[in-house]
């Protein structure tokens, strides 16, 4: 979603006119939009006066930024160590399988992307996926086909996550 500029400035002002808020400001815009339109980036580097190549740089060194619309639930599984012993690839083939996309991919209908992270910090309950703000964990086939059907039913309810 592209917001109206005006919008946007409104945005942009409750910032000081300083690069140390350039992160704050991506993360407001991202949080606004689901990504980083590319408009956007350009007005924010225009109000930050920072050099458009310095904030691609930093746009596209954050992984938590996106510069692609992403689906209305991002699942980030976890692959550190513990997920991955105890099972975390199988949780994203799974999901894979089931969505018809890959890490980084939003599914059709615009619900779910996928995104594989370093570490989540709940280690006790590997394999252990995150959506949203929301984490499942001790995850195998049935548990995630579940979830994945109850965000679905949500959806289709008009009930927001």
């Amino acid at each position: 979603m592209i917001l109206p500029r005006e919008r946007l400035l409104e945005l942009f002002r409750q910032y000081p006119r300083d690069r140390r808020f350039a992160l704050a400001v991506f993360q407001d815009v991202q949080r606004q939009c689901g990504y980083l339109p590319k408009e956007h980036i350009e007005e924010a580097a225009e109000y930050l006066n920072i050099p458009l190549s310095q904030v691609y740089s930093m746009v596209t060194f954050y992984h938590s930024l996106s510069l692609e619309p992403r689906g209305k639930h991002l699942i980030r599984v976890c692959d550190g160590t513990t997920c991955h012993i105890r099972g975390s690839m199988s949780v994203l083939d799974y999901l894979k399988q089931l969505l018809g996309i890959e890490p980084g991919d939003t599914d059709a209908d615009g619900l779910f992307t996928i995104e594989t992270v370093a570490c989540l910090g709940t280690c006790a309950l590997a394999p252990v996926m995150q959506i949203g703000e929301e984490y499942f964990g001790k995850l195998d086939e049935n548990k995630i086909s579940e979830i994945i059907a109850q965000y679905r039913k949500n959806e289709t309810a008009g009930v927001t996550s």
